[in-house]
C-alpha cells in the first residue's frame, strides 16, 4: 500500500480548524478558502525542504490571514476593510494565534463552521454538500458519488450553497443552544456522509483520514450533546466500523470480505468505546436510525465469527431501519441477512425491483452477482461482475470483484461448458 505523504497529511488534518478560524476572523467563506490554499501551495514549497513546523494548523492560519488581510487591501478601493475587531489581533506570533484558537467563546472553530455551512436557510442537501466541501475537503466528484448525481450537478449546487450564504448575512456567530439543536440533524447526517467516505475508502491513503476525522467531530459533538441518544448511536456506528479498518485490506490494498477477515486485528478498545455509547444511548428509549445502525455494528463486533452472527436479529434490525428510512441501500443490505437466513433465492427476490434505482450502483450488482454465483447462474453472475466492474470506484474495488469473475471463468472451464 502505498504511504500517505506527510505533508498532504498534515493539509488534509489541519484544514477544518484552519478555514474555521479564518472564517471566524474575516466571516468570508470564499475567502476564507482562497486564503487557505494560498497557504497551502506555500507550505507545498517550503515544507519539503525546510520541515514542517512545530504546529501546522497554527501555521497555515497565520499564513492564510496575512494572505487575506493583503487580498482585502488589494482590494480596498472596491471594499473597505473590516473592522479591526473583526481581524483580530494582527502581530506576528503564531503561539498568539494558537491561544486566540483555543480560547475561542465557543467550544471548537470547527463546530462553528459546520453550524454556518448546516444554517436552515440553506436546503438540506445543499448543507451537507457545503460542508462536505469546506470542512473535510472532499472534491466535488467524491460528493457527487456520495449522493449518487453528477459531478455538474453537485458543482452547482455547491455554488449556490456559497452564494446564498454571502448574500443572506449568515450569522458567524456561536448558535444559540435552540440554534444548535435544530441544526443538529444536518450537521449529523454530514459527518454520517463524511464516514462512509472514509468507511468505503479506507484501503487509499485518504480514506483513515477521513474516517477517523468524522470520529474526532463526532466526539466533539458528543461534548457539545452529551445526552442527545441519536449522536450517540452515530458516534457508535463510526467507531465499531472504524474498528475493523486494519483487517478489512490486504497488504496491496484489496479489500477483504467480512466472512475472511483477521477478527484479531479488530481494535478491541474502539470496540469497546462504540458498545458502550450504544448502550448508554439505548437507556434514553428513544430509539432513531443511528442507534439501529449502531445496534448491527455491535451484532458483528460481538459475533466471534460471520457462523456465529446472529443474522436473524440483524435482518430484524434491517427491517426497522427500513421503518425509519426507507431506502434501496437499507434493502440491499437487508437483503445480505436474508441471504444467511434464508438463502441467496429470497435475497435476490428481494432486490428485484432494485435495480431501475440502484443501476448505476456498485454495490448493487456486485452483491446481486454473489447471490447469482451462489445459486449456480455463473452466467447471469458474470454479467453482474462485470456492471459492478464497470462502475467500480478505484482500481481495488474492481480487483476484488475481478477475482469472483476470475473464479466463475476458472469454474466454467473445469466444468468444460
Amino acid at each position: 500500500m502505498t504511504r500517505p505523504d506527510p505533508v498532504e497529511s498534515a493539509l488534509t488534518a489541519a484544514r477544518p480548524k484552519a478555514i474555521a478560524a479564518l472564517l471566524r476572523h474575516f466571516r468570508d467563506l470564499d475567502l476564507a478558502e482562497e486564503a487557505f490554499q494560498e497557504a497551502c501551495l506555500r507550505a507545498l514549497k517550503t515544507w519539503p525542504e525546510k520541515g514542517a513546523p512545530r504546529d501546522p494548523t497554527a501555521w497555515l492560519i497565520f499564513v492564510g490571514r496575512n494572505v487575506a488581510v493583503d487580498a482585502l487591501r488589494r482590494s480596498r478601493r472596491l471594499a473597505s476593510l473590516p473592522d479591526e475587531d473583526q481581524l483580530s489581533d494582527l502581530d506576528d506570533a503564531e503561539a498568539a494565534v494558537v491561544r486566540q484558537i483555543d480560547e475561542a467563546d465557543y467550544r471548537d472553530d470547527i463546530l462553528r463552521l459546520l453550524f454556518v455551512c448546516c444554517h436552515p436557510d440553506l436546503p438540506a442537501e445543499h448543507q451537507v454538500a457545503l460542508a462536505l466541501r469546506v470542512v473535510s475537503g472532499l472534491s466535488v466528484r467524491q460528493i457527487a458519488r456520495a449522493f449518487l448525481v453528477g459531478e455538474s450537478a453537485m458543482e452547482q449546487r455547491i455554488t449556490r450553497a456559497k452564494g446564498r450564504i454571502a448574500r443572506s448575512g449568515v450569522a458567524f456567530e456561536a448558535p444559540s443552544a435552540i440554534e444548535r439543536t435544530e441544526r443538529l440533524a444536518a450537521v449529523a447526517a454530514m459527518l454520517y456522509l463524511l464516514y462512509n467516505e472514509g468507511y468505503t475508502t479506507a484501503a487509499e491513503p485518504e480514506g483513515r483520514v477521513l474516517a477517523e476525522e468524522a470520529i474526532r467531530l463526532i466526539r466533539l459533538l458528543i461534548r457539545l450533546f452529551p445526552s442527545e441518544p441519536e449522536i450517540m448511536g452515530l458516534a457508535a456506528v463510526m467507531m465499531l466500523g472504524h474498528a475493523r479498518a486494519a483487517a478489512r485490506a490486504d497488504a496491496d490494498g484489496r479489500p477483504i470480505p467480512l466472512d475472511a477477515q483477521d477478527r484479531s486485528r479488530w481494535n478491541r478498545s474502539l470496540i469497546a468505546e462504540g458498545l458502550a455509547l450504544l448502550d448508554k444511548a439505548l437507556r434514553h428509549r428513544r430509539p432513531g436510525p443511528y442507534q439501529i445502525q449502531a445496534a448491527i455494528a455491535a451484532l458483528h463486533a460481538r459475533a466471534p465469527s460471520v457462523e456465529a452472527t446472529d443474522w436473524a436479529e440483524i435482518e430484524l434490525l434491517y427491517g426497522a431501519l427500513e421503518r425509519f428510512e426507507p431506502s434501496p441501500v437499507v434493502r440491499l443490505n437487508r437483503a445480505v441477512a436474508v441471504a444467511r437466513c434464508r438463502g441467496p433465492a429470497a435475497a435476490l427476490e428481494l432486490i428485484a425491483p432494485l435495480e431501475s434505482e440502484l443501476g448505476g450502483y456498485f454495490y448493487f450488482h456486485g452483491t446481486r452477482g454473489t447471490f447469482l454465483m451462489e445459486l449456480g447462474r455463473s452466467a447471469e453472475a458474470q454479467t453482474a461482475f462485470g456492471r459492478a466492474i464497470a462502475l467500480a470506484r478505484n482500481a481495488n474495488e474492481a480487483a476484488h470483484i475481478r477475482s469472483k469473475l476470475d473464479q466463475l471463468v476458472a469454474e466454467a472451464a473445469h466444468s468444460g461448458k
